[in-house]
């Protein structure tokens, strides 16, 4: 599958965070299989439902009916801010980042802006001007208020933006939202009928900026999963 740019180029683009520009995935799986045991939910189902969601939509999805959501949400975060270890940006991200106007991009995660902050200043990863977290919206992904409210902020068409993202909730918030989708490899699966472009990692990505827009150059064009 092809990745078709916009005429004119791109006019942002709009980050997810875990598995798209860090990995998270060994702290993530080490908290949450936590949080099944401590409250008697399936881990498996657990681990294979939340990426790509906010907490809070995971927990309620799982958590007994007597438990409160948000001393459980805080439980996970807690612990999430602290485990940290294991988490590394992705090839290329930093030197990407870096290489971009803080006007032409932001970071659209379901984090809380607190964990955020933490994984990227973990990996090393340069700060957003605007970052869209899950403490900044009403629903969270696979609905696109995120990625509409990450465009409104920048200023900028979300028709004219490019989504990068690794979760199947992502690419279709990206999609919902009216913005272009590339996926960033990784292990989450992609049902048939949400296929997008997919590249592995930056390394082989540049960024040619003119006064309408963005270019992309690759060194090896993205493939279909």
């Amino acid at each position: 599958m092809e990745l078709t740019q916009t005429p004119g180029g791109y006019e942002a683009f709009l980050f997810d965070m875990d598995g798209t520009l860090l990995t998270s995935i060994p702290a993530v799986e080490r908290v949450w299989t936590g949080w099944a045991h401590r409250v008697g939910a399936p881990v498996a189902e657990v681990l294979a439902y939340l990426h790509g969601r906010r907490a809070v939509d995971t927990v309620r999805h799982f958590a007994p009916p007597h438990l409160r959501i948000a001393e459980e949400v805080a439980w996970v975060e807690a612990r999430e801010i602290e485990d940290v270890d294991g988490v590394v940006a992705i090839a290329g991200a930093i030197d990407l980042l870096a290489s971009l106007a803080p006007g032409r991009w932001a970071v659209v995660t379901s984090a809380s802006r607190r964990l955020a902050l933490r994984r990227m200043a973990a990996a090393g990863l340069p700060l957003p001007r605007i970052m869209v977290t899950s403490d900044d919206v009403s629903r969270g992904k696979p609905d696109p208020e995120g990625y509409r409210r990450g465009a409104a902020l920048l200023g900028v068409d979300i028709g004219r933006c490019l989504v990068f993202e690794d979760t199947e909730a992502g690419l279709l918030a990206g999609r919902a939202a009216g913005a272009q989708v590339i996926r960033i490899a990784g292990p989450h699966t992609v049902p048939q009928g949400e296929e997008a472009p997919t590249i592995t990692d930056y390394g082989g990505l540049r960024v040619l900026s003119g006064a309408s827009g963005m270019v992309l150059s690759w060194a090896t064009e993205p493939v279909g999963p």
